[in-house]
């Protein structure tokens, strides 16, 4: 939200939120403990478990937020859909920019999908967490996320029981975080989000099938790389502060190296 925008504004913009997404879930009770879920999400709860959201919307237990998270049946893609198409209307200027980034979520125990010790930016170490790799919208109008794919380590997908467990789809196969990325950014570009560039940090812009993915797309991008990127050519091949080095300070765009 922009720092200019009224509560007023955003309260009635919120509003029609749900209402666009209140189709996807089935029945009145879904929706009204979905209302509760997003109002305690957006809301001064400390922490953001079943127990205290349900206390700030109210109710006496936490059951019914459970249920909505963990048994009821509701199109979580179709809701996707939904808010990207709002913020295609809202937001959405033809040289939008789609960024994309993964975050970490601390986790104890190991039930949660996807959950392992790994690498989370989020604290800046290794920890027992849940990865998932998210697409932003950005344009002169403001900036929102639009979408998300949970990282699956190996460790998961190779065990089927478990992932039954955690209710991960049969279907669901190990994908490395570049191909999550290559996914959303796919599945951007069949939405009615409207964006001439991508951004994204060097994981994955030292993904050569991630950069040629957007060149073939004719998408511009932004990307950074590590500094030992190597760039071939028919004439040999450099690393790229090698290049960057050696080039003429006026023939320098905006280079990001790590």
């Amino acid at each position: 939200m922009q720092d200019d925008v009224r509560p007023d504004v955003w309260a009635g913009e919120l509003e029609e939120v749900l209402l666009r997404v209140g189709h996807r879930f089935g029945r009145a009770d879904l929706r009204r403990r979905m209302r509760a879920y997003v109002h305690g999400l957006l809301g001064p709860v400390g922490r953001k478990n079943s127990w205290q959201l349900a206390e700030h919307a109210g109710h006496s237990t936490p059951h019914g937020l459970q249920n909505l998270l963990n048994r009821a049946r509701w199109d979580a893609d179709g809701v996707r859909d939904d808010v990207q198409a709002y913020v295609a209307e809202r937001l959405g200027e033809d040289d939008g920019v789609l960024v994309i980034d993964e975050t970490g979520f601390l986790k104890k125990g190991e039930a949660s999908a996807g959950v392992q010790r790994q690498y989370s930016g989020t604290a800046g170490r290794t920890e027992n967490c849940q990865v998932a790799v998210f697409a932003a919208y950005a344009s002169s109008r403001g900036r929102t996320l639009v979408d998300r794919e949970l990282y699956l380590p190996k460790s998961w997908t190779s065990d089927r029981e478990r992932c039954q467990a955690a209710k991960v789809p049969d279907e669901r196969a190990f994908a490395t975080k570049t191909e999550l990325a290559r996914v959303l950014v796919a599945r951007a570009r069949s939405s009615p989000l409207p964006f001439a560039w991508v951004t994204a940090d060097a994981l994955y812009g030292q993904d050569g099938h991630f950069r040629r993915m957007l060149e073939e797309a004719g998408l511009g991008y932004v990307v950074a790389v590590p500094k030992s990127q190597q760039v071939k050519s028919l004439a040999g091949c450099w690393r790229i502060d090698q290049l960057i080095g050696d080039a003429p300070g006026r023939s320098l765009g905006t280079t990001v190296l790590r």
